[in-house]
């Protein structure tokens, strides 16, 4: 029988596990805090949270779930998005955003007691003024969020 459980994990090694198992996005470049899921002594996957990208978002009481990788262990997903909800509430945190590709279902996230807030973006932010390299997927996006107020 499985037994997931959370436990510490380092940035580095946070990144190391994003590194080599992510479907489509690198590392992110900081965190405020990373955990694991481990199945017996294995990891099966990761979590990083972050201040909000988008800096309007960047309250001072809201965090990003800004990558969540696993190796497929069922149900390690949406452990890992309701252990970052607890986490964040007990540190003071009023809501928790994250953001997923259109074309993904968004199961974990429901399951872990997150609400789907439709579409929000995603396209190249690349400008002849402030030229950047696209590193993701230049599609759009929803964004997902768990707060106070939601009842979870």
């Amino acid at each position: 029988m499985e037994m997931l459980r959370i436990v510490p994990i380092t940035f580095s090694e946070a990144c190391a596990f994003i590194a080599a198992h992510h479907r489509h996005h690198t590392p992110p470049q900081g965190h405020k805090f990373s955990i694991a899921v481990a199945d017996d002594d294995k990891i099966a996957g990761v979590a990083v949270v972050g201040r909000p990208v988008a800096r309007h978002l960047d309250n001072g009481w809201t965090l990003e779930v800004t990558r969540v990788c696993t190796d497929g262990t069922k149900n390690a997903c949406s452990k890992l998005y309701a252990a970052c909800w607890r986490i964040c509430r007990e540190m003071g945190y009023k809501e928790l955003i994250t953001y997923i590709l259109d074309t993904e279902k968004g199961i974990s996230l429901n399951a872990a007691g997150w609400r789907c807030l439709g579409a929000a973006g995603g396209l190249s932010w690349n400008t002849k003024s402030r030229p950047r390299v696209d590193k993701y997927p230049r599609q759009l996006k929803l964004r997902y969020s768990i707060s106070q107020t939601s009842g979870v």
